[in-house]
């Protein structure tokens, strides 16, 4: 299939460095609301009805929900496939499958994406949708696209004009105030051997969504934190890293710290970030592969390419609250039977190393979901062009809180033919919605009173 452009021909893609630009005209912008969403999706569900007309999303928790619980119960777990894809029909369906899950397809009979009817679940709250209205006027691309300025809690720019606006979504992507959870993540080598990686205890923040914020970002603000302690396996208890991202990475670049109990001491950890090989992965991610992309992207030259209909994992809740992680680590990919994929409309930006720029990848696709603005899936290619790496995000919306969840993610090395999967959370009792941690929990410091073997 090919990429619908849906890119509005009254909008400018400009992004001079050091100059800031609007991203929409108020003619524009009139759109949200009317044909388009109040986040800029499109109202409107596809020709042959496989995608639904939005209707606001899932606003009320199934009748099996308890309240109160961190466990969700799948709102749609009566419900059977209406297609299986597997190595024998691929080729027909491939125009609607990320190269990693098409080549996954050829390569594992055993592998099959079973495809759900379509929900489109996620709902944010009135104030950003709000607050959406004002940034699709009011916020401004900086710094040649490494940054932002006048963004209100929302989504900054609802109508892109291109690939850095639209990656600013994403890490911008509304995943509630504060949340805290205890995971697991696991490497599964090509002999199909599963090992725990580690088991931490990790507090996420996104402080411009604190409820009580009405104003813009300034460069300094965080929009992202988080804090995390290892209490295994044994090798790993008592490590802990702190880590943050501010609006402005070019005046506010990352902060990372690092305690290991071995040296008694917290240290800055600048290479927490970008193509640095991520131990809780063995080495087959890298940091900013963490949630399909996180960081600056000063690296990248990124390109809005336009919308495509995609089948993509969506409302995983039977895997992400699955509470036996042996079910999940199958040999060559995550267990087929657990995942529920759906046919969703996908902004696709592709992102190519500038020059005189290092990164192991040379090429990167990524697909963000319409409706959340979260990455759900990304190809990953080497230096000569061959495809490498695939990730995924398996998004389950929290109904009883109104804010969509992508921390069980994954991704898949095709060249050493292993994969790692992480923020395995339902054998630890679910995902919690929290209030945010103190100054002093913030802090530094405090990473030596978490890392405790």
């Amino acid at each position: 299939m090919k990429l619908v452009n849906t890119l509005l021909a009254a909008s400018l893609a400009v992004a001079f460095a050091n100059v800031a630009h609007a991203a929409v005209s108020p003619e524009v912008a009139a759109k949200l609301g009317t044909t388009l969403t109040a986040v800029g999706a499109e109202k409107a569900g596809n020709a042959d009805g496989s995608i639904p007309e939005y209707q606001g999303g899932l606003t009320t928790p199934p009748p099996s929900y308890q309240q109160g619980s961190t466990m969700r119960p799948d709102p749609f777990a009566g419900e059977s496939p209406k297609l299986v894809i597997d190595g024998k029909n691929a080729a027909e369906q491939a125009s609607k499958l990320t190269a990693t899950t098409l080549e996954l397809l050829k390569r594992f009979p055993s592998f099959r994406v079973d495809v759900f009817p379509t929900h489109r679940t996620v709902g944010l709250p009135q104030k950003l949708l709000d607050n959406t209205a004002k940034n699709a006027v009011g916020t401004r691309i900086a710094e040649g696209g490494l940054a932002l300025e006048n963004a209100l809690p929302g989504v900054p720019f609802p109508i892109p004009n291109d690939g850095n606006e639209a990656m600013w979504n994403h890490l911008l992507r509304y995943q509630g105030h504060a949340t805290s959870l205890k995971y697991d993540s696991w490497n599964v080598d090509s002999s199909g051997h599963a090992t725990l990686a580690t088991t931490g205890n990790v507090f996420i923040e996104y402080p411009l969504y604190d409820p009580s914020r009405n104003e813009p970002a300034k460069a300094s603000d965080l929009f992202f934190r988080t804090k995390i302690s290892y209490t295994g396996p044994a090798r790993r208890a008592g490590e802990a890293i702190l880590v943050q991202d501010a609006v402005n990475p070019l005046k506010q670049p990352r902060r990372g710290w690092q305690y290991l109990p071995g040296q008694r001491r917290v240290k800055l950890a600048p290479d927490i970030a970008y193509d640095t090989p991520n131990p809780g992965s063995s080495g087959s991610s890298t940091y900013d592969d963490a949630w399909v992309f996180n960081g600056a992207l000063d690296r990248y030259d990124f390109k809005l390419l336009g919308k495509k209909e995609m089948y993509v994992p969506y409302n995983t809740y039977k895997l992400n609250y699955h509470e036996q992680a042996a079910d999940i680590t199958t040999p060559n990919h995550v267990n087929p039977d657990l995942v529920r994929w759906e046919l969703h409309r996908v902004w696709v930006v592709e992102a190519k190393l500038k020059p005189g720029k290092r990164h192991i990848y040379s090429k990167r696709t990524f697909y963000l979901d319409e409706d959340s603005w979260i990455a759900l899936a990304s190809d990953e290619y080497d230096a000569n062009g061959q495809l490498y790496r695939g990730s995924f995000a398996h998004l389950a919306f929290s109904y009883d809180v109104q804010a969509p969840n992508s921390d069980n993610h994954m991704i898949y090395d095709l060249v050493s033919g292993s994969y790692n999967i992480t923020g395995i959370y339902g054998p630890h009792g679910g995902l919690k919605y929290i209030q945010p941690l103190s100054k002093a929990q913030w802090s530094p410091e405090s990473l030596a009173g978490t890392g405790i073997r």
